[in-house]
């Protein structure tokens, strides 16, 4: 029942896909789907070539050298991952737009007198969605690099220095190609999440697969049409997935048996190490300190926008579609993990990792999956409570916020799951076995020996869930009730408004719950040396 209701909202795009009421599929791929792939296309080869080479190189210098203040940005680097991607595209534009202060800086140093004067980059664009995009997403294949390199023995890289190797050739012919399925999966995560996103490309005005669900179905009103894009986003999705397992098919990877040799850190002075300083501090300064910054100047500029209407209730809708949603999930994950173990069957081995499917599917996708099939059973459930009491109950799923709180179920169920299976397999199984001889049930030894041992991954899987529930903007947008705003919601609207001092407390609440979510999983990536 778990595994059915993470994959039906998938299914169900693929239906209302295949039987739409009016089939547009000639007009799509006459008129606007080539420019929605095009877009989608550009955009995920440029973040995901950006990203990696900010990441792997970033990792591959935090690994082997030691340079002024390295200590300090191998923990750094990760704090992009508590900045939402939209947040860090208002701050860029308002930094760096004709009104912002680098223009004017420009224009009173050089005494031109308005735009005609100069030229500028053009900040609204796709190329200034990629570098946000890669900012804000670096950090997943920083993280998976580091580890990756952390892991390779100092051996190798003796070995290829003793046959003539400089320090280009270890990290291209040593370093580089036995961190290559690190890279590949860090890469892969960005490259979806930027087929995902909907908040940077709706802000800068470039039409994406994901725009493109929004407009055919809110403007044109074709849910078909809407179901058949979004079904586009899912073939990208799973050929990014496939094309990565394929390319390292051949591939393999090993380590000795033996305990490696930790890598010995060359130690960078000078010029060299604080170029490599500024090389490490340029991807943070973009993700992390510019969206802090500005946002934050707006906060202190407009104490009186954190008492501005609908603050409060955004906050507490926040937290509680969120945490509800956390709490469903890791239960739902929970119960599935720990039921798997326990069954002998084959059918829920098979079934559990499908289950993660609903983390490659875009919000914008999964909401598409949701909204028709739930309403379809509301109205149902309308029609026959009337027929029953004589009183019209209205909209109970979709007219409430319980839509909402599935499409994160559904969406985040993935992290869950890895988080809880890897806690489930870090217990001696000698362990429940003493207890269930002693007389315990399974579900006594689940409460008495896998929960106390297993707390903390409990309480991160809580965490983390909740902190990307936080930042989903997509499936809100399309799934919140009328009049329902969420703090992402209200930080959206602010800001497409150009009210960036509205939008500042919002984003800085959501800004803090990510920055705590990243501190732990840095204390327990980075913790371990």
């Amino acid at each position: 029942m778990i595994a059915a209701l993470v994959l039906a909202p998938i299914l169900s795009v693929l239906w209302i896909a295949l039987h739409p009421i009016e089939n547009i599929w000639p007009h799509l791929l006459a008129t606007t789907l080539p420019r929605y792939l095009g877009n989608t296309a550009v955009l995920t080869l440029g973040v995901g070539v950006l990203a990696s080479m900010v990441g792997a190189g970033a990792a591959w210098l935090i690994s082997m050298y030691r340079f002024p203040f390295s200590t300090w940005l191998e923990w750094l680097l990760l704090l992009p991952l508590a900045i939402p991607a939209y947040v860090g595209a208002y701050a860029l534009v308002d930094f760096l737009d004709y009104s912002g202060p680098v223009q004017i800086a420009l224009r009173e140093t050089f005494g031109w007198v308005n735009a005609r004067d100069y030229w500028f980059p053009h900040v609204r664009s796709r190329g200034a969605a990629v570098v946000v995009l890669a900012a804000a997403l670096y950090p997943y294949v920083y993280l998976l690099s580091r580890a990756a390199f952390r892991e390779q023995s100092g051996g190798s890289y003796e070995v290829a220095r003793a046959l003539g190797a400089g320090p280009f050739g270890l990290f291209w012919r040593v370093g580089l190609p036995l961190a290559r399925p690190a890279i590949a999966a860090g890469a892969a995560i960005a490259m979806m999440e930027t087929v995902a996103d909907f908040g940077v490309v709706d802000y800068f005005g470039v039409q994406t697969l994901t725009t493109g669900i929004f407009t055919t179905w809110l403007e044109a009103g074709n849910a078909g049409g809407a179901a058949q894009i979004a079904s586009v986003i899912l073939a990208v999705v799973f050929a990014l997935l496939a094309l990565e397992k394929v390319s390292r098919k051949n591939l393999r990877y090993y380590q000795s048996a033996r305990q490696p040799r930790p890598i010995a850190r060359k130690v960078l002075t000078g010029a060299v190490g604080w170029g490599a300083t500024a090389l490490c501090a340029a991807p943070f300064a973009i993700g992390f300190v510019l969206p802090v910054g500005v946002i934050g100047g707006y906060a202190l500029a407009n104490p009186e926008a954190w008492f501005g209407p609908g603050l409060a209730r955004a906050l507490l809708n926040t937290l509680t579609v969120g945490g509800l949603a956390a709490i469903l999930t890791v239960l739902g994950a929970l119960f599935m993990v720990y039921g798997v173990r326990l069954t002998g069957r084959r059918l829920p081995r098979l079934v559990l990792p499908f289950t993660t499917l609903g983390y490659a599917a875009p919000g914008a996708v999964l909401a598409v999956g949701i909204l028709f099939p739930l309403a379809a059973v509301d109205h149902r459930l309308a029609d026959l409570w009337l027929a029953m009491t004589g009183v019209d109950p209205g909209l109970l799923l979709t007219g409430s916020a319980a839509a909402i709180v599935l499409a994160y179920v559904v969406r985040f169920f993935a992290i869950a799951q890895g988080a809880l299976d890897s806690a489930f397999g870090r217990v001696s199984p000698s362990l429940p076995m003493a207890a269930r001889s002693l007389g315990r049930s399974a579900g006594g030894a689940l409460r008495e020996v896998y929960l106390p041992l297993m707390k903390g991954s409990v309480g991160s899987a809580l965490l983390l869930v909740f902190v990307d529930s936080m930042k989903e903007l997509p499936a809100t947008m399309l799934l919140r009730p009328f009049n329902y705003e969420t703090l992402a919601t209200r930080v959206h609207e602010k800001a497409s408004l150009e009210n960036l001092g509205d939008a500042a407390p919002a984003a800085l609440l959501v800004m803090a719950v990510g920055l705590l979510a990243t501190a732990l999983l840095a204390r327990a990536n980075l913790g371990q040396k």
